[in-house]
C-alpha cells in the first residue's frame, strides 16, 4: 500500500468515526427532514414514504448498475438504515421504479477492475445481488466505507448477524453467446436466454426447464438450471433433511410458471444514458454543518 493510499484511508476512517455523532445530530434536524421528503417528491407517486423516525438521509449520487441487457445510470440513495436507488428519468429531479433494500441484509464485495469495467462492487442480498460501478477510485472508497459503516452500526444495535447466503449476481445477456450449461445451444431471436435464480448463469430454455423454491428469494417455485436443480434435490434428500421434497417446492416446467420474468426488473430503456456526466455524490453525515449549526453561527456573528 503506498503512503498516499495509507493517509486517504487513514483520513476516510476519521471521518466515519465522526459519522455516528453527525447522524445522531441530523436524525432530528429540520435540513435532514427537507432532504428525505426532497427524495419522496422525486419518485412521486412510483415511490413509497421514506420518513420514519431516527431515519437518516447519509448521502446519495449516481452508480453505473450492471443490469441484465447493459450497464445503466441509476440514482443512490443512503439512509442510516435503508439503501434506495431508482431509474433516472429526468436528470436530477425525478426518479422511478423505487427500490429499497434493508442495510441489515447487505453484503459488500469490492471488484477487481477489468477493462472498461472499472470501481465496482458487488450489492448482495438474499433476495437479489448486482454489481455498481463509481465514476472514480475515490467515489467508491467513499461509498463503501459510507455503507459499510451504516451496516455496522446498524447491527451492532440490533445484536443481529448478518446474512449467510446471498442471491447469485446475474451473468450479463451480452457475456453468453451460447448456453453456459449445455454450451451447445445458440441463443437467438427463437431461443431466447434465461438467467438461473441459484447460480446466475445464462440458459437455455430445455436447460432451465425445473423450478424449485428459494426461500429467500420468493415463496414460488423459481427457474433454476438442471445442474443447480439436481445439487438442490440432492441436499433435500440427505438424512438430516426430509427424505422427499414437498410438491410445492420442487416443481417441473408444467408445474406453474416462472414468478418472475428474465428481465431484471429495472432494466428498461432510459433517458438519461449511463455514461452521461454527474455530480459527484455527496455524503451529508461527512462532517458537514447542518443548516441549524450554520444558522447559529450566523447569529452569532452578527
Amino acid at each position: 500500500m503506498t503512503h498516499f493510499s495509507h493517509l486517504y484511508r487513514v483520513s476516510v476512517l476519521c471521518k466515519l468515526n465522526k459519522n455516528s455523532i453527525m447522524v445522531d445530530r441530523l436524525v432530528n434536524s429540520e435540513a435532514n427532514a427537507r432532504r428525505i421528503a426532497m427524495v419522496e417528491n422525486c419518485f412521486g407517486s412510483s415511490g413509497q414514504p421514506l420518513a420514519e423516525q431516527g431515519r437518516v438521509l447519509v448521502g446519495e449520487g449516481v452508480l453505473t448498475k450492471m443490469c441484465r441487457k447493459k450497464p445503466k445510470a441509476r440514482q443512490f440513495f443512503l439512509f442510516n438504515d435503508i439503501l434506495v436507488y431508482g431509474n433516472i428519468v429526468i436528470n436530477k429531479k425525478k426518479y422511478n421504479k423505487q427500490h429499497v433494500i434493508p442495510l441489515e441484509e447487505v453484503k459488500l464485495e469490492s471488484l477487481k477492475d477489468e477493462g472498461q469495467y472499472r470501481n465496482g462492487w458487488l450489492i448482495r442480498t438474499a433476495s437479489k445481488s448486482f454489481a455498481v460501478y463509481a465514476a472514480t477510485a475515490t467515489e467508491k472508497e467513499e461509498w463503501m466505507a459510507h455503507i459499510e459503516k451504516c451496516i455496522e452500526d446498524l447491527l451492532r444495535k440490533s445484536g443481529k448477524q448478518p446474512p449467510s447466503e446471498h442471491a447469485a449476481v446475474w451473468v450479463p445477456d451480452n457475456e453468453a453467446a451460447i448456453c453456459m450449461h449445455c454450451k451447445k445451444t445458440q441463443f437467438t431471436v427463437l431461443n431466447r436466454r434465461h438467467h438461473c435464480r441459484k447460480c446466475g448463469s445464462v440458459v437455455c430454455g430445455p436447460c432451465s426447464s425445473k423450478r424449485y423454491v428459494l426461500r429467500g428469494q420468493s415463496e414460488k417455485p423459481l427457474r433454476v438450471c438442471l445442474q443447480c436443480y439436481d445439487e438442490l434435490t440432492r441436499d433435500r434428500a440427505r438424512p438430516a433433511q426430509p427424505p422427499a421434497p414437498l410438491k410445492a417446492e420442487i416443481t417441473g416446467a408444467g408445474s406453474g410458471g416462472d414468478s418472475s420474468g428474465d428481465d431484471d426488473s429495472d432494466d428498461d430503456d432510459d433517458r438519461v444514458q449511463p455514461d452521461q456526466k454527474h455530480d459527484e455524490p455527496k455524503f451529508y453525515s461527512d462532517g458537514e454543518k447542518t443548516e441549524e449549526t450554520n444558522n447559529h453561527s450566523s447569529k452569532d456573528t452578527k
